[in-house]
């Protein structure tokens, strides 16, 4: 009776034991389980000297789907830009662009601003084709959703090639739901480069670049932006002449350079993946196997006079009774 008892306890802590999520990550959305590998995006900004260059475990990625002409009577183009946002160091901006993806807000809208060599920007909810483009909502270029957030500057971002920013008002702290995405570096963009705090930095592109470039070069009224232009809000003037349309914007998954989502290992220099509830099947296995013993070891029942013998069942047979 013992032995069942242990071996009882033994099942029970072997459950409580196992994995609930191998790879050690907090519930959240499921995007947040997708492991993705860095080593597959190519398509990638020039580089400078930035810790922007790096992909970092666990930063949120998310993808937009574009559709657009490069030209007046070309072809439709599509493509895919995927962006790795800087949780560590943009929470405040990032975790609103996160709930503006997933409610939807971005779908469905065009870039309603492109300057060669400068920025494409979007993110307007009004900018929503009404019948055929051009036709859209009066407010387009100056919408939002009427929640704004504080400006957020950090030292390891700035307005590197590919870098995706926030745009705003004349207030520092009015940004809303609008965003950017630069073409060649913009560091004249930066705040120790302006008197007005400059623009928050907390994305960049890592794979995809090729379709910012041609966005940005699409025919507009006028394009290029004069030589002394360094504000990356609304102007009608940027407008694309043929629509820069937003077919889908989601959240991808994560940068995971460690392979720790992809495989469920770390790599050597990352932290131990056993902790707590996650413990190797390994592991497992082997205390099982050690209680399983133990459990084991009652010493047997001695059929002598003074031991009473119960059974938990009793097997008949009927052809034995019958004789």
């Amino acid at each position: 009776m013992r032995g069942r008892v242990a071996i009882f306890l033994v099942v029970n802590f072997m459950l409580v034991l196992l994995p609930t999520n191998v790879s050690g990550l907090e519930d959240g959305p499921s995007w947040r389980s997708n492991g993705l590998d860095p080593a597959l995006w190519t398509d990638g900004p020039v580089e400078e000297a930035s810790p922007m260059n790096q992909s970092y475990q666990g930063n949120a990625v998310l993808v937009i789907d574009v559709s657009y002409h490069t030209g007046l009577t070309s072809s439709e183009t599509t493509g895919s830009i995927i962006i790795e946002l800087f949780e560590q160091w943009a929470p405040i901006t990032t975790s609103n662009i996160i709930d503006h993806i997933e409610s939807g807000l971005y779908d469905d809208v065009f870039f309603h601003r492109v300057v060669d060599d400068f920025v494409i920007q979007s993110g307007d909810p009004e900018c929503k084709v009404i019948g055929t483009y051009p036709v859209t909502s009066p407010q387009c270029s100056s919408g939002g959703t009427g929640e704004t957030i504080p400006l957020e500057h950090n030292e390891n971002l700035s307005h590197v090639d590919g870098a995706m920013g926030m745009a705003r008002g004349a207030e520092e702290d009015s940004a809303d739901s609008q965003w950017y995405i630069t073409d060649t570096d913009q560091h004249g963009l930066d705040p120790e480069n302006r008197d007005d705090g400059g623009y928050a930095v907390f994305g960049i592109v890592r794979d995809g670049m090729n379709y910012v470039r041609e966005i940005a070069s699409t025919p507009t009224v006028t394009n290029p932006a004069p030589d002394n232009f360094a504000n990356p809000g609304p102007d009608l003037l940027g407008r694309p002449i043929r629509e820069v349309h937003i077919d889908d914007m989601r959240m991808l998954g994560v940068a995971d350079p460690d392979g720790t989502i992809r495989f469920g290992v770390m790599a050597e220099a990352s932290k131990p993946l056993i902790t707590g509830k996650v413990l190797g099947i390994g592991a497992l296995i082997t205390i099982g196997i050690i209680m399983m013993f133990v459990a084991r070891i009652d010493p047997p029942i001695s059929l002598n006079e003074d031991t009473i013998v119960t059974y938990d069942a009793v097997l008949i047979n009927d052809e034995a009774d019958s004789n």
